[in-house]
């Protein structure tokens, strides 16, 4: 058995030497999770919170607790991999993220964390194939939106029994607004209700700490964490909904809002399986990053929020104009769009996937001419599009997959070169899966489909209901399962499929399967 010991970020080098000496109650209620798989190594996470609602998780406000955790190759732990001990700290949350190398690749593993006499759920993961393997499959799952008081998180009890490599989370994990002691949607009966602290928007970082604690605290969303690696990137309301880099909300001063950005994306590292790379310097925090899977997938993970140009027109949906075309506006920054664009060109995978945030394929809302376009998504960017398709045809890439989230719906949308001409070159495909909770229940037809469709002739697909995406990847095509809940406003709901449809490799554009 060999020893793997846990990454120290830059806060652990002045953390407390007071040891929490007992803990007296389960302290793994927030669950187990592992991400960012690469051909050697995981990250594996868990946070210590034995009364998660309470701040500090019901720990004391300073002090650490030895954690020690093991990775194996079966579940029994029979034949353990790498263990080791490594702190949780209060100044961190009391989370753990462990770094674990020395792995074999495209290998599947189970890990588990221990303190005192407590052991945690027990989670399963899988590291990423060789740099240059041939991979016959690739499934992973598209999830995001889960607005805690918008419905039950039924999708991820169906996600985590899905036979998935990984799963692609693209933004709104926690949402900013006050949430009722009923938690809305939920209707949460007496006696199980939400005490008060949720009762306000979170501006400090024990109120992003606590968001976290809510929405960790399902046991679906526990379940899906336990049973896959996750990729995870943010969307606006991690922070505060619609923001654009260091623009604050209307009425609200800049260093204010830097001040709840800082704590917003603390709180978000500390509650995501993400490597130090990752770990934020005040208000900034670099998320963007490149992930492989042999020479079948790239993965170029965007951040879409933190360097964007200010929305034009005032936000919403308006009518495009010179503001919103203009050519300096940036939806990446001009340094991520760099190094996304020289990615491309070298790129060997067959398939170049885009996990981020918002709608990148133009969406009209009408027939009529013309139509308002969203200034929250690519269509308010459109030069920050142009430029990436510019750069995809550049590098002769045939097979690339744009997958977003945001607005809860369910999207299949081919990527034209020229969006006023049907006609021109599909340049590939975009799956913008819909929420896992947040909207409500919606309906599988909705009542704006036909003019919707008929609007985009791009689009393939187009659903209102809650759910994920299941995306299979093979050196031939790529399909995608648009799966499906009638509801989520109470628990239970069944699983179907509301559509599958597929892109033949070298042939972009979506048929159905």
């Amino acid at each position: 058995m060999a020893s793997a010991g846990a990454f120290a970020p830059a806060p652990r080098a002045h953390a407390q030497r007071h040891r929490v000496r007992r803990i007296n109650e389960f302290p793994f209620t927030l669950g187990v999770a592992s991400g960012d798989p690469l051909p050697g190594s995981v990250v594996l996470w868990t946070r210590l919170a034995p009364r998660p609602y309470e701040a500090g998780g019901g720990l004391p406000p300073a002090g650490s607790v030895d954690v020690q955790w093991d990775i194996a190759r079966d579940e029994q732990f029979h034949h353990i991999e790498r263990s080791g001990l490594t702190p949780a700290t209060a100044d961190l949350g009391y989370s753990v993220h462990v770094d674990v190398q020395g792995l074999e690749p495209d290998r599947t593993y189970w890990y588990r964390f221990r303190t005192g006499t407590w052991s945690s759920p027990t989670g399963r993961t899988r590291t990423a194939p060789a740099p240059q393997a041939p991979v016959s499959q690739m499934r992973l799952g598209l999830a995001s939106c889960q607005q805690y008081d918008g419905g039950y998180y039924t999708a991820h009890a169906h996600l985590a029994r899905e036979d998935l490599h990984a799963v692609f989370f693209v933004g709104d994990y926690i949402y900013e607004n006050a949430i009722d002691p009923q938690a809305g949607a939920r209707r949460l009966p007496a006696g199980h209700q939400l005490p008060g602290v949720f009762g306000h928007k979170p501006t400090t970082l024990a109120d992003y700490r606590l968001r976290y604690a809510l929405a960790k605290s399902d046991a679906d969303l526990q379940s899906a964490h336990a049973a896959h690696p996750w990729c995870v990137t943010w969307d606006d309301h991690e922070v505060v909904n619609n923001y654009a880099a260091d623009i604050p909300p209307a009425g609200e001063p800049t260093g204010p809002f830097l001040q709840r950005r800082a704590a917003a994306y603390r709180a978000y590292w500390e509650n995501m399986p993400l490597r130090p790379a990752q770990y934020p310097q005040g208000a900034h925090m670099l998320l963007y990053r490149r992930l492989r899977f042999g020479r079948l997938a790239q993965f170029d993970v965007l951040d879409t929020r933190q360097y964007r140009s200010d929305q034009a027109y005032g936000d919403g949906w308006q009518h495009p104009g010179p503001d919103s075309e203009n050519a300096s506006r940036t939806i990446t920054g001009h340094a991520q769009e760099r190094w996304l664009l020289d990615g491309f060109g070298a790129s060997p995978a067959t398939w170049n996937v885009i996990p981020q945030q918002v709608a990148f394929c133009r969406r009209r809302l009408t027939t009529t001419k013309p139509s308002p376009l969203s200034m929250d998504a690519w269509d308010g960017y459109p030069a920050s599009r142009n430029r990436v398709l510019d750069a995809v045809q550049a590098a002769g890439i045939n097979n690339l997959i744009v997958l977003s989230g945001d607005s809860h719906i369910h999207l299949a949308m081919d990527i034209k070169k020229n969006f006023d001409d049907p006609r021109s070159a599909t340049l590939g495909v975009e799956i913008l899966g819909t929420s896992i909770s947040s909207g409500g229940d919606g309906m599988n037809r909705p009542e704006d489909r036909t003019e919707i469709l008929a609007a985009n002739p791009h689009m393939s697909y187009y659903a209102k209901q809650r759910g994920y995406v299941v995306i299979t990847l093979t050196p031939t095509h790529a399909r995608a399962d648009y799966r499906t809940l009638p509801h989520v406003t109470r628990p239970g709901a069944p699983l179907t499929t509301g559509a599958s449809l597929v892109t033949e490799a070298g042939h972009p554009g979506f048929r159905p399967a």
